[in-house]
């Protein structure tokens, strides 16, 4: 049901659908601030907003396959003396019955549309909301009447003295509470839009409302070719849904299988096809709800923790077992004379941000590892409530094989793990319709286990794996942890005790290692360059070195057309920067040279903006992009103390979620400057954003602004100077006119 062999491909393909160009209102175009604002609303508001459309738009189209497997065959049949229900007659079904299937049928499908072109788009939220909860509650109100009467014992053929529903009546009530619950939800979608806590319309993605495409295409897939079997194989339709079913799912129970060429034919293209279809429907939940939902939850998660850390270090919160509260006596412990207030000094300031700067590390790294554990708690505990509680139905459903509830326990877990022995197998028509609507819900509930498990129990022994291999025979990058003890134990007694053969060169190897990744990670220079022109002004030699190093790192950059651009724009920069040192105009020197810090930042940002996993800054470069963008870490005047709540914005009561120097980089439209915190709801470090992609819209924008003040006093210059040539030749003009008129007789 989950093959990891899909995960690059499948991967690969959810990529490329998110990056397709949808029309200009698609959500592309999504409102920045809103989408900012929204990372700090609580939970229930992204699961009403985004996870519940997405839930009615994969069960919409699987209640609808439900309802054609209730109206394509007849619900009751009559059991023969010694027989069973496999075995059973149909007994019509009467007019009355088949009008309300069909019409419930036809409001089912009204409402799934209607569900559609919302998410589409070609229908407005206000339209098409009442439409889809209003079907799908007929649909389901009508199923339950007939439900109700058939179920009840109401309905009694004549001259029948044994009868039984057939797997068309489970269908029945399978599609009916799925309507009903579809409904329901929807309501608390529409509740939340017209309160405001989110936009009256689907915040979905190009791909997420691909799913419910690729859902109705994986069931029309599995419908149609159980009618093929039906026919080839001279089944009941019913039970070639239930033999499609466990066939697309790779369970293969064995119970029923094609013994005609034809039908042995048609499932080499059929199987092959289905699971493809399946694949893509694993990989959207995978890709597609679970990486969103690890966004929100790690917002969530990440702001709560955030919030007791404060309460904890303003003494306002001394519970010991609450949240954030390790978290905080740890830093106590490492900085005792932290403080969240901003002094005056400004070498403690700079401790006081450092500081600052790591204990938000600190609480991203504990929610991350938080979110992960609980995550798989949650779906573990899911995972183990549909075995136990699927294996307590089958028990029911299949008494008459006298199945004991072990060997429920034994047939479900073979099923969901795709084993499939064949030594159990549902007989009966409920526990037939059960196994598919069972199997159904399988799907996401294992595609979601399995991806947690790959963040917690997987990656821990993937990480002890390594650990174990680099303690024995397998060597890693920076020598094996044996060399590592041993080094360490050198250090550690100052050389008292031998390491081994090798050991001061092993030592001195690895220091030399560390510190050769450490430049490389760092980028062109080892230490971040900042704005300390004090340090001297850069000689003829200087320069030539800078440019050559210039030439040699873009002779093997990329080609692309950004990067062509923003190295012919650094050289211009350089050039035009070596040209006002010649001239000793020191302004226009440091402002060149300020543009060419900018310019080579962002294209070494540039390259690290979407890298996965993304890209996470230490303080100290930090601090270097901060002072290319105009900050200072050491100035307590642009910091403040970080507050437990973020304020509340006057128009819309939404929580205030701007980073540091939300600004554009003009600085006519920001002149004034915001005080921020690194803990605060104003940190860089807050926010959905990668920090690669938040230090390159600053970037960029700082340099645009900077751009434009350039463009705005080249124009002015230009205006002075053509001014001051009409004024001037207006003045020759009048000069030359005077002299002309003095000339001739007195």
């Amino acid at each position: 049901m989950n093959d990891p062999g899909l995960d690059g491909p499948v991967g690969s393909m959810g990529q490329e659908v998110d990056n397709v160009k949808d029309r200009p209102d698609d959500d592309s175009d999504l409102d920045e601030e809103e989408e900012e604002r929204s990372y700090l609303l609580p939970t229930r508001y992204w699961i009403a907003s985004t996870a519940i459309p997405l839930i009615a738009g994969t069960f919409g189209p699987m209640a609808n396959a439900f309802n054609i497997c209730a109206i394509i065959q007849n619900w009751r049949v009559s059991v023969p003396a010694g027989g069973t229900e496999e075995h059973g007659i149909a007994i019509a079904d009467p007019q009355w019955a088949l009008a309300i299937n069909g019409l419930s049928l036809a409001s089912a499908l009204i409402a799934n549309m209607a569900l559609l072109f919302n998410m589409a788009r070609r229908i407005p939220f206000s339209v098409a909301q009442p439409i889809t909860i209003l079907g799908f509650y007929a649909a389901s109100f009508l199923l339950i009447a007939i439900i109700s009467i058939f179920g009840g014992g109401y309905l009694e053929a004549p001259r029948v003295k044994v009868q039984a529903l057939t797997q068309a009546y489970y269908y029945a009530t399978y599609a009916a509470g799925l309507y009903f619950i579809i409904a329901s939800l929807m309501i608390f979608n529409v509740w939340g839009a017209y309160r405001g806590h989110y936009g009256r319309e689907f915040k979905l993605t190009v791909s997420q409302r691909t799913l419910m495409l690729q859902t109705i295409s994986y069931l029309t897939w599995l419908l149609l070719g159980a009618l093929v079997f039906s026919k080839l194989e001279k089944w009941q339709y019913l039970d070639a849904v239930y033999f499609a079913n466990f066939t697309l799912l790779t369970v293969g129970i064995g119970d029923y299988s094609p013994s005609t060429h034809a039908g042995r034919s048609f499932l080499f293209p059929y199987a092959v096809g289905g699971i493809v279809i399946l694949g893509l429907v694993v990989g959207s939940v995978r890709s597609l709800v679970l990486d969103r939902g690890k966004e929100k939850m790690d917002a969530r998660n990440f702001e709560k923790t955030r919030k007791a850390v404060l309460k904890r270090l303003t003494k306002e919160d001394r519970n010991p077992l609450k949240r954030g509260q390790a978290l905080a006596t740890n830093l106590r412990r490492r900085h005792p004379t932290f403080t969240l207030d901003p002094k005056y000094d400004s070498n403690d300031e700079l401790q006081r941000r450092k500081a600052e700067f790591h204990i938000m590390r600190d609480i991203q790294r504990m929610s991350a590892v938080q979110r992960k554990w609980m995550s798989l708690v949650i779906s573990g505990s899911c995972w183990f409530i549909l075995w136990f509680i699927g294996a307590l139905i089958f028990y029911r459903c299949e008494y008459t094989q006298q199945w004991t509830y072990f060997g429920a326990l034994y047939f479900a877990y073979t099923s969901l793990l795709t084993i499939g022995y064949g030594d159990f197998s549902p007989m009966s028509n409920s526990g037939k319709s059960f196994f598919v609507f069972w199997s159904l819900l399988a799907i996401p509930t294992l595609t979601i286990l399995i991806s947690n498990m790959g963040d917690t129990v997987v990656q821990g022994i993937k990480d002890a794996t390594l650990v174990l291999g680099e303690l024995t025979v397998l060597p890693g990058q920076k020598g094996t942890y044996r060399d590592r003890i041993r080094v360490g134990i050198s250090k550690f007694t100052g050389g008292r005790y031998d390491v081994g053969t090798g050991g001061q060169a092993l030592g001195k190897r690895i220091d030399d290692r560390e510190q050769k990744m450490q430049v490389e990670d760092r980028g062109v220079e080892e230490r971040p360059p900042g704005l300390n022109y004090e340090q001297g002004r850069p000689g003829e030699g200087h320069n030539q070195e800078k440019h050559h190093h210039f030439h040699r790192h873009h002779r093997g950059a990329d080609n692309s057309m950004v990067e062509r651009l923003a190295g012919d724009m650094e050289l211009s920069e350089r050039k035009q920067e070596d040209e006002a040192h010649q001239r000793g105009d020191d302004v226009g020197e440091d402002e060149h040279h300020h543009r060419y810090l900018l310019i080579r930042e962002i294209r070494k940002v540039y390259t690290q903006v979407g890298s996965n996993p993304p890209k996470k800054y230490d303080y100290e470069e930090w601090r270097h992009f901060l002072r290319l963008l105009g900050e200072d870490e050491t100035d307590p005047s642009l910091h403040r103390k970080a507050p437990i709540q973020a304020p509340k914005t006057a128009d819309n009561e939404k929580p205030e979620i701007e980073g540091a120097l939300a600004s554009t980089g003009d600085p006519e439209s920001d002149s004034t400057p915001r005080s921020w915190s690194w803990i605060g709801n104003r940190s860089p470090l807050m926010g959905n954003k990668d920090e690669a992609e938040w230090v390159l819209e600053r970037l960029v924008g700082k340099l645009e602004g900077e751009l434009r003040m350039v463009s705005r006093a080249s124009r002015q210059e230009k205006n002075r100077k053509e001014t001051g040539d009409r004024v001037e030749s207006r003045g020759s003009d009048t000069n030359h006119e005077g002299s002309s008129g003095t000339v001739g007789p007195n």
